[in-house]
């Protein structure tokens, strides 16, 4: 099974959606909406068609960006 990874990002305007299915190097998709609830139903697509098991990694990203810039 490959490692797929999806960001929701926004710039208080623009909400993207990003997809990679294989790691790194992995084939990439980006899809932009401008509101909050159709990017996130793109984001619940994705997840639903997609095997395995997910992990939102969202704190643990704040924490590590928090923790370098204090350093």
């Amino acid at each position: 099974m490959a490692r797929r990874d999806i960001w929701l990002v926004s710039d208080s305007e623009l909400w993207r959606v990003r997809g990679r299915l294989g790691g790194d190097g992995g084939q990439e998709v980006s899809y932009d909406f401008t509101d909050e609830a159709s990017a996130c139903a793109v984001v619940e697509r994705m997840m639903k068609t997609s095997a395995g098991t997910w992990r939102d990694l969202t704190e643990a990203i704040r924490q590590e960006s928090n923790r370098r810039r204090t350093h």
